[in-house]
């Protein structure tokens, strides 16, 4: 029990951060991103190019693909997301139209994956030893993962919550139509915030590259996990997407150890209306924690 609650832990710890991307996205620039899961997934396939060509393990491998994240982030947000956010400052659409457009780009990063790598499974054996962890028995790829995704996960929300730039990004999630009142540039920081929701995106693919096998054509999944995430802690809350994700991540290792594993998908729909059910404002409902 202890080895399921530790793994689950783990595999929470990456659902998490890869959630505060999301959330970072549509809490802050609006966009719902439904491309998400191929970022996540061309990152992992980037960690093991890197590892397998040129020997850069996974932790140097983040110095590159991370501000390459970002840069993409940044060019795609001007040059995709931008006209529909001034297009809908008339029509009040933004959602929507995000949502067709970044479904357009889900297959298009999709069919460069495929072309580039091909549709077979895909890992790479780095640090996949077992580490002792109170008597329970954890690959060391699985612990290291979990102890980046706290890392960055916990700077980036004490720089949220902590520091002026924080506080003007949370400023336009609460209220982006006065944000301009206060001098704040609100297509810039929205825009900054796409971008750093791209980089932690991507820097959850290079976890989860480390200890476990991927697909060019999974990224749906990861996309609809982190929504199931983003939605059950509460639109925009960081705190919410972290306590939703290590709930999850415990939820889906005690069924797949207990029950079944062909289960655990079922097992995270389940919770998912459960919380709904609830509590439809999601675990911290929308505007806690801000």
């Amino acid at each position: 029990m202890l080895t399921t609650l530790i793994a689950g832990l783990v595999l929470g710890g990456t659902y998490a951060l890869v959630a505060m991307g999301l959330t970072l996205q549509y809490g802050i620039s609006r966009i719902m991103n439904l491309a998400y899961g191929e970022t996540i997934i061309f990152a992992a396939f980037a960690a093991f190019f890197l590892f397998s060509n040129f020997a850069i393990n996974p932790i140097l491998g983040l110095v590159i693909v991370l501000p390459a994240a970002f840069i993409f982030g940044y060019v795609t947000y001007g040059a995709m997301m931008q006209p529909l956010v001034k297009r809908s400052a008339k029509t009040g659409t933004l959602e929507v139209d995000s949502i067709l457009a970044t479904f357009g780009l889900l297959f298009v990063i999709q069919g460069v994956m495929l072309v580039v790598f091909g549709s077979n499974y895909t890992s790479y054996n780095y640090l996949n030893f077992g580490v002792n962890v109170l008597g329970a028995n954890i690959a060391a790829n699985r612990l290291l993962a979990f102890g980046l995704a706290v890392a960055i996960g916990g700077t980036l929300y004490f720089l949220l919550t902590r520091t002026r730039w924080g506080t003007t990004i949370r400023a336009i999630a609460v209220a982006p139509n006065s944000a301009p009142l206060v001098g704040i540039d609100v297509n810039r920081t929205a825009r900054f915030a796409f971008a750093l929701g791209t980089m932690l995106a991507a820097s959850g693919g290079v976890m989860i590259s480390m200890y476990q096998t991927f697909t060019a054509s999974m990224g749906v999944v990861f996309t609809m996990k982190a929504l199931v995430i983003v939605i059950m802690g509460g639109l925009g809350n960081l705190m919410g997407a972290l306590v939703a994700g290590l709930l999850l991540g415990i939820v889906e290792t005690l069924v797949a150890t207990y029950v079944d594993p062909g289960l655990t998908l079922a097992s995270t729909y389940l919770i998912f209306l459960a919380i709904l059910l609830w509590k439809p404002s999601g675990l911290f409902g929308k505007a806690a924690g801000r």
